[in-house]
């Protein structure tokens, strides 16, 4: 190959009858020999996607925050320009394994991978220790940007987020989550009733919530770093939930099998995401006011009447025509039954909200 190269270590695979090379690229050179489409480009002369300017901040961020333990999946290149593969042993053991050599005119795409280049250059400017840290590159012979395109939606098509809850049960970096798993670890019933994997229940379903439905109720109860209440925040929050599951009478009654969570969901409103959130706000202001009366202030719990069946107070403050409300808006109406409940004033906001509320039923029945 005449003329200048870059030279890396590779290894040699065939998909779909051509050859492909996987090679590791120091982050130092991420920036300076990937290129990825330009904004201005139509999408139909692309072949990615247009970068997000809040998506790179994240990733770069993460990776500044966490340089001695972060992840990073592979990049997917096409390669348009001269290359050479050069095999470091004829044993056939070895013939797979050697040497690519890149022109450096050669123009290499981006095919998968543009937002962790954009978030490799900006994490470069406060991380220059990275520099010689590697990334594994997957690398395509160019066969043109329809091909690039194809590429582009083979890649993606087939790929699947996590669920939310899942990420919560393997993330042990963010303290939220990790605040939420210390709750299964510490009560017994939820470990039992809550879901670690799905983000929605079926009606047969044996949990009452999903990992996921109880991590946002911690960030309500709790705050997003999981931090409200000083460093008793987490013997708090457990404290909390154990005495929710106490003082529910539903609740007691799936623990010794006297009721199943599939019937809770049907008859009553508690056994659904809005009303663990509603619960989780409810935390957050009963915990601040009486720090040291909460706990019993919860009994009152024990005596709302939690069915859908009891429509002046849940329809449609938390309930649909046919189904429940997971809005915001319903959250915070129905964290409103429960602070007057437990003898807490409304705040101006909580109070306004109500207000609002009960103003649109009156339109509704002079409408009707």
């Amino acid at each position: 190959m005449s003329g200048n190269f870059y030279t890396f270590a590779a290894i040699r695979g065939i998909q779909a009858g051509a050859e492909y090379y996987v090679v590791m690229v120091p982050l130092k050179l991420v920036p300076k020999i990937f290129e990825f489409d330009g904004q201005e480009l139509p999408a139909d002369m692309r072949a990615q996607r247009v970068l997000s300017n809040a998506r790179v901040p994240q990733i770069a961020a993460y990776l500044s925050d966490n340089f001695e333990e972060y992840t990073f999946s592979s990049l997917c290149a096409s390669v348009d320009g001269e290359l050479e593969f050069s095999s470091a042993s004829e044993e056939l053991s070895f013939r797979n394994v050697g040497e690519l050599k890149l022109s450096m005119t050669a123009r290499i795409i981006l095919n998968d991978g543009q937002h962790r280049r954009a978030a490799i250059a900006e994490a470069l400017k406060s991380r220059p220790k990275l520099e010689n840290e590697t990334i594994s590159v997957v690398l395509f012979v160019d066969e043109g940007l329809e091909r690039c395109q194809q590429m582009f939606a083979d890649l993606n098509k087939n790929a699947v987020r996590p669920s939310g809850s899942l990420n919560v049960l393997y993330d042990r970096r963010n303290p939220l989550a990790r605040l939420s798993t210390s709750i299964l670890e510490n009560i017994p019933f939820y470990q039992e009733f809550v879901e670690l994997e799905k983000t929605s229940l079926s009606n047969r379903a044996r949990a009452l919530f999903t990992l996921s439905s109880l991590n946002q109720a911690n960030q309500l109860l709790a705050g997003p770093y999981a931090d409200k209440f000083g460093v008793e925040t987490e013997q708090t929050v457990v404290k909390f939930w154990r005495r929710v599951c106490e003082v529910i009478p539903d609740w007691q009654k799936l623990a010794q099998g006297n009721v199943t969570a599939g019937d809770l969901r049907k008859e009553t409103v508690h056994a659904h995401g809005v009303m663990l959130q509603a619960l989780g706000l409810l935390g957050s202001r009963l915990i601040e006011a009486s720090p040291d009366a909460w706990h019993d202030a919860l009994v009152a719990l024990g005596k709302i009447d939690w069915g859908k069946r009891n429509t002046n107070l849940w329809r449609p403050r938390v309930m649909g025509p046919t189904r429940m409300d997971g809005s915001s808006k319903s959250v915070h109406l129905a964290a409103n039954v429960l602070i007057q409940a437990v003898g807490l004033q409304l705040t101006e906001k909580e109070q306004a909200n109500e207000e609002a509320y009960q103003s649109s039923l009156v339109e509704v029945e002079v409408a009707s």
